[in-house]
C-alpha cells in the first residue's frame, strides 16, 4: 500500500478544495492510501509524513509566497530535516491565489526548494499548458499554464464552494493521481540501500 499524504494550509478554503481534489487523483491509483492533513492538525501527524511514500505540499500564495500557516509548517519541520527522516520521498505541490498571476510560481519554486532541502524528489505537473491557442477554453486541463506544480485561481469575492473552477480542481486531480503513479512505479522497484 503506497502512502501519500496532502499537507496544506487553507485560508478560506480554496486551497482546501485543491487539497481535496488531489486527494481523489491520488485515490485513482490502485493500491494507493491518499489524505489530508491541514498544517492545523500537523501535530498528531508527524509520524503519517515520516511514514508516507509522498508527500503534497499545497498552500495559498499570499504576498508573492507561501501562507504564514504554511510557513510555520516549513520551519517546525527542521527535526525531521536534520533527521533526513524525508529524505527519498516524492514531493509535488499547488496553489490558490485570486489572480490569474499572483506570482504563485513562486510559491510552487518555494514549496519545491523546500522539499529539496528534505532530500525529496519533486514529481512536477506533466501537462503541457491548457487554453493558450484559439482553439482553447477555460475548461483545459492546466489551463494556468503551469508545469512546477497545479495552480488554481480563485477569485476573491466567491467562496470555496463555487472556486477554484472545475479545471483547476480537475488539474490537481491529475497532480495527485500522477503523484501516486510514481509511488507505485518506485515501489514495484525499490532497492534496499545497504547501510
Amino acid at each position: 500500500m503506497n502512502k501519500v499524504i496532502v499537507v496544506y494550509h487553507s485560508g478560506f478554503g480554496h486551497t482546501q478544495a485543491q487539497a481535496r481534489a488531489v486527494v481523489e487523483g491520488a485515490q485513482r491509483v490502485a493500491g494507493t492510501q491518499a489524505r489530508a492533513v491541514p498544517v492545523e492538525d500537523i501535530e498528531r501527524d508527524w509520524p503519517a509524513l515520516d511514514a508516507a511514500d509522498a508527500i503534497i505540499f499545497g498552500s495559498p500564495t499570499y504576498m508573492g509566497g507561501v501562507s504564514a500557516g504554511f510557513k510555520a509548517f516549513m520551519d517546525a519541520s527542521s527535526k525531521r530535516w536534520a533527521e533526513r527522516a524525508w529524505e527519498g520521498k516524492l514531493a509535488a505541490g499547488f496553489t490558490n491565489s485570486a489572480s490569474l498571476s499572483g506570482d504563485k510560481l513562486n510559491t510552487l519554486v518555494q514549496l519545491s526548494v523546500f522539499a529539496a532541502q528534505h532530500g525529496m524528489h519533486w514529481i512536477n505537473l506533466g501537462l503541457m499548458p491548457g487554453n493558450n491557442s484559439s482553439t482553447g477554453s477555460p475548461e483545459d486541463l492546466n489551463r494556468l499554464g503551469s508545469y512546477l506544480g497545479a495552480m488554481a485561481q480563485s477569485n476573491a469575492d466567491q467562496g470555496a464552494d463555487v472556486v477554484p473552477p472545475r479545471s483547476d480542481l480537475r488539474t490537481a486531480a491529475h497532480l495527485g493521481e500522477r503523484v501516486a503513479e510514481m509511488a507505485a512505479m518506485m515501489a514495484r522497484g525499490r532497492v534496499t540501500r545497504a547501510a
